[in-house]
């Protein structure tokens, strides 16, 4: 039912990462006497600009992702583990069958305007989805073609789906609009309409302005909103300024401009961690580069080998990768599910770096060097050599380079191809033309794990199993997983699932990147927990406060941001 949206990325985009979880350096909040109390503006040096401030035309921009996340609201969000939880929908339930999905919005739910909110705005917003005019994700639109929406009262709906499909909860987290000031413009005219600049949502904060230099948007200002459902967050504002890259953006945190860096790139990573007027929040990013098999070309029989594959994922010394390459600023990946979630099997073996076992595996098999010479290992006639195809950019050839290098230890050949990013996809991958892949995979879409378009028999041929991974046994596990709304059932087969895989060793996970956050420490009650999308690290900014209630009850500021004029950045000079 879904085309999960499990799009290749260069891993060179995603490396705002540390492989350590900085917990220590975190504040400690109400163990001290003092409790939060209102007021306080936090300002934010973002990296990136501005587009369109709407939840369903920001795909492509992380940037307009983050603030979004605090001006608009869906029917449900998802905590860390990627559970669904309420947003705008008080309660949600799903009839035995899982094929229809009643819905209950909370009472008295107002936009930033005063407007009501009701069930009339989300079906609104479906259909905007659906609408074939706008740059919304296939997946997406297909989805919400084929579900039918019936609006039972200002609060009450239902959706009904054409068969059971158990991560369609993942769907209802889209920031819904306002249809008594989008209702009437035609597809062209939302594109461009003044409110993808002035948004009216329903979120914590509300729009205020955009502050400008030199004619250009140079940031944002957002305003608690006391409407809030959950009450007034304790911040009075929040102010993002927009900077070229991380560098210019952790030197205005220097020099005092903003309180947190919106990301923390390897070139100043370093430096931040030896900063001790900062704070540094990390998490695991929701991407996995692996190395693919093509498991059905007949240019590379012995890839159908479980003992070959096994032996090229003992001996392939992942932490040597991640060290030298990634300055250690990734976790190593055991499967192909995201650890931190419900489904990820915490008991999955790890698998170390052993030439020993690889080269066991590989004699074992029959493989061995050819007593007329040669360094190569063969099997009737068949030796192990194979094209690793790879995307062109320094980080990629690097960790090819090490592949090879690794292997070549183990008696195989490995050629290695450089290819621009776009002919990877359409020239190798799509037509199964390769024969082995250095690829990432971003897992981003949606929290919910089903990789059944990535794993299973079905995509084979025309869909995302790139691998050709034939195997009844795994597609079972995903078959049920994805149509059973028995919670317990879908971890039981996705832990099966990860174990068979880990098994078979279909293709050969390499590691996760982690994304680094850095705030100052006068900001209280920060924290941050596993990633689906960057800006879920606003998750809990409704609870992070510049103002402390003493226990004598008196407000004390822990800064003093200036306020900015609305013609210029805003500026902040935390007190230290």
């Amino acid at each position: 039912m879904r085309k999960l949206r499990w799009q290749l990325i260069l891993v060179g985009l995603a490396l705002a990462a540390i492989a350590i979880l900085l917990l220590a350096r975190q504040p400690l909040l109400r163990g001290l006497g003092a409790e939060p109390g209102q007021g306080g503006t936090y300002i934010e040096g973002l990296v990136g600009t501005i587009g369109r401030l709407n939840p369903l035309l920001d795909d492509a921009n992380p940037a307009d992702q983050d603030i979004d996340r605090l001006i608009f609201s869906g029917l449900l969000r998802y905590d860390e583990r990627g559970n669904p939880q309420p947003d705008l929908a008080e309660a949600w339930g799903v009839s035995i069958t899982g094929e229809t999905y009643n819905i209950t919005l909370r009472p008295n739910l107002t936009w930033h305007d005063g407007a009501a909110l009701t069930t009339q705005d989300v079906a609104f917003t479906i259909d905007l989805m659906r609408n074939a005019e706008l740059p919304i994700a296939a997946d997406l639109r297909a989805l919400w073609a084929k579900v039918e929406v019936i609006v039972l009262d200002e609060r009450n709906m239902q959706f009904v789906l054409p068969s059971a499909f158990a991560p369609f909860t993942d769907y209802l987290s889209f920031g819904v609009l306002p249809q008594h000031i989008l209702g009437n413009l035609s597809p062209t005219e939302l594109l461009n309409a003044p409110y993808n600049l002035q948004p009216v949502g329903s979120g914590p904060f509300r729009f205020e302005e955009l502050l400008s230099e030199e004619g250009q948007i140079a940031g944002v200002s957002l305003r608690a909103w006391d409407g809030y459902y959950a009450g007034r967050p304790f911040l009075d504002q929040v102010i993002f300024n927009l900077y070229d890259s991380s560098e210019d953006a952790y030197a205005a945190y220097q020099r005092g401009d903003v309180m947190g860096v919106s990301y923390l790139s390897p070139q100043v990573l370093n430096e931040a961690l030896n900063d001790p007027n900062i704070s540094i929040y990390s998490s695991r990013l929701p991407r996995l580069t692996l190395l693919l098999f093509n498991l059905g070309s007949n240019e590379v029989p012995f890839f159908e080998e479980q003992a070959v594959r096994k032996a090229i994922f003992a001996g392939i010394n992942r932490q040597w990768i991640v060290d030298q390459f990634l300055g250690g600023q990734a976790f190593l990946a055991e499967g192909p599910i995201l650890p931190g979630t419900w489904a990820y099997n915490e008991n999955l073996p790890r698998i170390a770096y052993d030439r020993d076992a690889a080269l066991t595996e590989l004699r074992q098999a029959g493989y061995s060097i050819p007593a007329s010479g040669g360094e190569i290992r063969s099997k009737d006639g068949i030796s192990l050599s194979f094209q690793l195809v790879y995307p062109d950019t320094p980080l990629h050839a690097q960790i090819a380079a090490s592949i090879q290098s690794d292997l070549a230890a183990l008696g195989m050949d490995v050629r290695l191809l450089a290819v621009p990013y776009a002919d990877l996809i359409s020239n190798y991958l799509e037509p199964r033309t390769y024969q082995a892949a250095l690829v990432d995979l971003n897992l981003s879409s949606y929290p919910d794990p089903d990789p059944y378009p990535f794993w299973h028999q079905a995509a084979i041929s025309g869909g995302q199993n790139y691998a050709r991974w034939d195997d009844r046994r795994a597609s079972e596990y995903l078959e049920e997983a994805r149509v059973s709304v028995d919670t317990l059932k879908r971890i039981r087969l996705y832990r099966n699932f990860q174990n068979h895989f880990i098994n078979e060793v279909p293709a050969v996970p390499l590691y996760f990147p982690v994304y680094s956050y850095g705030v100052s420490p006068l900001v209280r009650g920060v924290s941050m927990g596993p990633l689906f999308q960057t800006s879920d690290r606003f998750a809990t900014l409704s609870e992070w406060f510049l103002v402390a209630r003493s226990q004598l009850d008196e407000l004390e500021p822990t800064a003093q941001p200036q306020q900015p004029d609305s013609e210029t950045p805003a500026s902040d000079s935390p007190q230290q």
